[in-house]
């Protein structure tokens, strides 16, 4: 499953518990952007690209290479059908990738409900990252770069 999301310092939080009478308050300000480009399976293995500029084909291209240097079996890739999964540059490389036994399977339009990765980034945002580390930038980032990294051992999602 692969998508890109993005993090910044306005926090994602739906809801919170609070005493009658009393108000919580939580600090929202503009910031760069981290960008993460994510391809997941349903065991809870992750690789990642972080990036503060945009993600583009390019990327997209240059992330499937280096996390797929060498396929044993078939492997099959789920994404959305945003243009940077569909465009010229991606479509140019299908052969080479079907070659290599990857597959690039692409969703209906409009339902990323069907995409696992998009649970994932919902975890992240309204779970996992804590709502202190929004004061600061590099605190942020650092809580997002731990998250990703222990992904699949301290933060795991059941998919059965």
């Amino acid at each position: 499953y692969l998508d890109e999301t993005g993090f910044c310092l306005i926090p994602s939080v739906p809801y919170a518990w609070q005493d009658i009478g009393e108000y919580l308050a939580i600090s929202s300000r503009r910031s760069q952007q981290l960008n993460v480009l994510g391809i997941m399976n349903k065991r809870n293995h992750l690789e990642t690209y972080i990036s503060y500029q945009s993600i583009n084909s390019d990327v997209v291209i240059a992330c499937i290479d280096a996390f797929f240097p060498q396929v044993n079996k078939p492997t099959v890739i789920v994404a959305d059908q945003a243009y940077i999964h569909t465009s010229d540059a991606i479509f140019e490389k299908l052969e080479e990738w079907r070659e290599r036994n990857i597959t690039i399977f692409e969703l209906p339009t409009y339902s990323p409900n069907l995409n696992l990765i998009e649970i994932l980034w919902r975890f992240i945002k309204y779970e996992w990252i804590p709502i202190d580390v929004y004061k600061d930038w590099k605190t942020f980032v650092t809580s997002v770069e731990k998250i990703l990294r222990e992904f699949g051992e301290n933060y795991v999602i059941n998919f059965v």
